[in-house]
């Protein structure tokens, strides 16, 4: 008999009482290379293990004046749709000049590989996912929210091929392939998760195939080619996909909306200093008030961020204790 893997929320972060189950090695397909993984069973062993990490340590960093030779590493996953070289450049160039620091960003294909870099202490700001966030507290603190559409808050999206004009909900998808997002991301796995265990049905055994894409913009891909039947995507993401490039959503149909959540916040490590946090902080709150920082929040579809409100999060909490609850 398959031993139940139950995980609990233990000071914030997710343990499991499967301590012997294995990692499994990614798949890929030829969506922009995404990869390809069975998400349901082997999902929560992703915080286990601590990979040794290679990029320079910047930890100790101290943002001091504009003279300092300081340097911020921000981390980010693939969430940017635009020319994404030039707008993290641009974006950089913003912050550094506010901050008064070389901020230089790092990004990863995975929330995971943020979490554990920021974990290590190797990098000093991140941009997260809400479900990391409420699970690893005493790595990650909260620093800014965006501002989209006039609130911190966003919602997870359900997406069929246009030619599905029957389904209305993710219960309708037995023995269906889904597109899964990323394991640590709330919209493209918690939310879609819980639906199912709201359901009464157990996730692992619902769908006839189930992957992750590991970027947002990506679930659009596997729907449009058929390589899923179905997908859950980040609601912020599909509209500006959908704003920025309307020929990428013209054979896909938003089927169901969640309620919304806090939308995926701005962290600063849990060891950054107190000036250095709130220098970067108030660069951020600040964007707005300038062109330079008005183009890059155009660039990126949000009207700007807002100082931390944690309460916003409380949804994605409740949405972890159903996940613990199963069945899985």
């Amino acid at each position: 008999m398959q031993p139940k893997v139950r995980w609990t929320l233990a000071r914030g972060r997710f343990s499991s009482s499967r301590r012997d189950e294995p990692y499994y090695r990614p798949v890929t397909v030829h969506i922009e290379e995404a990869a390809v993984m069975s998400p349901l069973r082997n999902v929560r062993r992703r915080q286990v293990l601590r990979f040794a990490l290679s990029i320079p340590l910047l930890s100790s960093l101290k943002i001091a004046s504009a003279n300092d030779a300081a340097s911020v590493a921000f981390g980010t996953t693939a969430v940017f749709l635009d020319d994404e070289i030039n707008l993290l450049d641009r974006w950089s160039s913003e912050l550094g000049n506010v901050c008064g620091a070389d901020v230089r960003f790092v990004q990863r294909n995975s929330y995971r590989e943020i979490d554990d870099l920021l974990a290590a202490g190797r990098l000093d700001v991140a941009w997260v996912c809400g479900f990391p966030y409420v699970t690893h507290p005493h790595t990650m603190r909260l620093m800014a929210i965006p501002d989209y559409g006039g609130q911190p808050l966003y919602r997870s999206y359900l997406i069929v091929p246009r030619s599905d004009t029957q389904t209305t909900h993710i219960t309708q998808l037995r023995n269906r392939v889904f597109a899964f997002s990323d394991p640590e991301s709330n919209s493209g796995f918690l939310v879609p998760t819980t639906e199912l265990i709201r359901a009464g049905i157990q996730p692992s055994r619902f769908f006839k195939k189930s992957f992750f894409t590991y970027a947002h913009r990506k679930v659009v891909d596997a729907v449009t080619s058929g390589l899923a039947d179905a997908g859950e995507i980040d609601g912020y993401v599909y509209d500006t996909i959908e704003k920025q490039y309307p020929e990428r959503t013209r054979n896909v149909r938003v089927a169901w909306r969640s309620p919304q959540y806090g939308f995926p916040p701005i962290v600063g490590r849990h060891t950054l200093d107190d000036e250095s946090f709130v220098r970067i902080q108030r660069a951020l709150v600040g964007m707005k008030d300038h062109p330079a920082g008005q183009d890059v929040l155009q660039r990126l579809n949000l009207d700007g961020f807002v100082p931390d409100n944690d309460k916003v999060f409380d949804g994605i909490r409740r949405l972890v204790a159903i996940l613990n609850s199963g069945p899985v």
